[in-house]
């Protein structure tokens, strides 16, 4: 038995909405006429698809199963009415990027003008969390993270190293003196970042590690749970800190420290769904941010 897909997107907007009232806007139909339609397709499909109440309509097991289908058809639809879109003009449309706090904030935002600028009629959403959002599940449409993609069905393409030095303010190396070894790391300040959330990368705070003497555990002044509050901190005079180099601007204020030791070279990999490879939005921000990486890549201003 072959289901009419008109009543299939009734079904979907009204599934969506919650209600007949609220899915009127939406089909543009009279609550009678959308009525009918679920009516009928219940009646097509001998079950009944919502469970009316007071508040308003509550999918049934079998609703639940039909709507999870049909979500899934019509949203793929969607990408592909846009991407035939897409191949007859200039990009547009939303484009919803996620990265972490503090490539995001210091390295990327100072950046997105140029984008934005070059391609007004993309929407651009940025998203930026230490946390790692489904791609798949599109809750972004491109991930720039710090390590490769745990999740199936996504394309990673390498952006650039990133490399971490240890850093520190003018004034706290004048209060406290500047280290030459690595073991004297013993004797300052240290900042790094929390265990409340999981970390960007997994050997964030390589600055415990790095000197110290076997067996012994070097205690922080300060935790923070992500890396532009590390920043901010040593900023203020509190400490020395492990930092990305890409997040020390000229302007910073900021004096690398030991500059022949450095933390674990990381890679930075641009991210996005297998659905969205043929994607015109996908591709201009892919060579925008190359371009930018080849003219200021993640890397800091002399020590």
């Amino acid at each position: 038995m072959a289901i009419d897909w008109d009543k299939l997107r009734v079904f979907h907007a009204v599934a969506e909405a919650g209600s007949f009232t609220h899915a009127m806007n939406t089909l543009n139909l009279s609550q009678s006429a959308i009525s009918r339609q679920i009516s009928t397709l219940e009646t097509s499909l001998e079950n009944t698809l919502f469970h009316r109440h007071a508040r308003g309509l509550m999918l049934t097991e079998h609703g639940e199963n039909l709507y999870r289908t049909t979500h899934d058809v019509f949203h793929k639809l969607a990408m592909v009415e846009a991407q035939i879109t897409e191949d007859k003009k200039r990009p547009s449309g939303p484009l919803k990027i996620t990265t972490t706090v503090a490539l995001g904030s210091l390295w990327l935002t100072p950046r997105i003008k140029e984008f934005i600028d070059t391609y007004p009629e993309v929407e651009v959403h940025l998203v930026l969390t230490d946390g790692e959002l489904d791609l798949s599940m599109r809750e972004a449409d491109i991930g720039i993270r710090l390590s490769p993609p745990r999740q199936p069905d996504l394309i990673q393409r390498t952006l650039m190293p990133v490399r971490s030095h240890v850093y520190a303010s003018p004034e706290y190396l004048k209060e406290k003196g500047t280290p030459q070894t690595p073991e004297e790391l013993d004797n300052h300040r240290l900042i790094v970042y929390g265990r409340d959330l999981s970390p960007p990368v997994p050997s964030i705070n390589w600055l415990l590690d790095l000197g110290a003497k076997t067996g012994q555990k070097r205690e922080p002044v300060l935790t923070v749970n992500n890396l532009y509050g590390v920043y901010r901190a040593a900023r203020g005079g509190l400490g020395l800190a492990g930092l990305p180099d890409y997040m020390i601007a000229h302007d910073s204020n900021l004096v690398k420290v030991l500059p022949q030791f450095g933390g674990p070279e990381i890679q930075a990999f641009f991210v996005y769904p297998e659905e969205l490879r043929h994607s015109k939005r996908i591709a201009v921000f892919r060579e925008f941010l190359l371009r930018q990486v080849v003219q200021t890549p993640f890397q800091s201003s002399p020590g």
